[in-house]
């Protein structure tokens, strides 16, 4: 458990830096510049990535709640939301002028969906603490970037692409999830 919340701690701590320490971000980058900083950065985001799954399959793992049946298909639905506002976040959409931050809130509604379906320590620490992450990271962000200045509406059609996109994807996930990560996402 220790190495899974270590690495949940690593990675909202790495991505505090810009909100919480811009002075502490913009001198280590002037001190050793701006690729090795990234490359530093990318190599404590992976570490933080290793740290969770080292910690989850390494863990002892424990009911906390038992999840409710309508749990699973509202789960279901938010993790498919997830992964649409995962792909609009890179595209060019509609959803941006709806959403300011798309991809962080997809983060939340995959972290909520598991969390209906999964009643267990380490998807509360993993889930839990990576929605919470993401939701005190769009208030830090929002405050750090002030007035929300809406991007110019684009037309639907370019809407068509990232869904198609989102749903390729999410299928792939789905299917892959228990050769990736050990569980079924489908009913017994």
């Amino acid at each position: 458990m220790t190495w899974l919340l270590t690495g949940v701690l690593l990675w909202s701590g790495l991505h505090f830096i810009p909100s919480l320490a811009q002075g502490f971000r913009d001198s280590l980058r002037d001190r050793i510049g701006a690729n090795a900083y990234q490359i530093a950065f990318s190599i404590g985001v992976a570490a933080s990535i290793a740290l969770m799954v080292t910690g989850w399959r390494s863990a002892d793992q424990w009911t906390i709640y038992d999840p409710a049946e309508w749990g699973r298909p509202i789960g279901f639905v938010l993790i498919l939301i997830a992964f649409l506002l995962f792909v609009f976040a890179r595209a060019r959409t509609n959803v941006k002028r709806v959403i300011r931050h798309p991809q962080l809130t997809g983060l939340i509604a995959w972290a909520a969906g598991h969390l209906l379906v999964n009643g267990d320590n380490l998807s509360l620490v993993l889930f839990g603490g990576l929605g919470l992450w993401a939701l005190t990271e769009i208030l830090l962000i929002s405050r750090r970037e002030g007035v929300w200045r809406k991007p110019d509406p684009v037309p639907l059609t370019a809407e068509i692409r990232p869904v198609l996109i989102a749903l390729a994807v999410f299928s792939v996930f789905l299917f892959a999830h228990p050769y990736l990560f050990g569980v079924s996402p489908f009913p017994r």
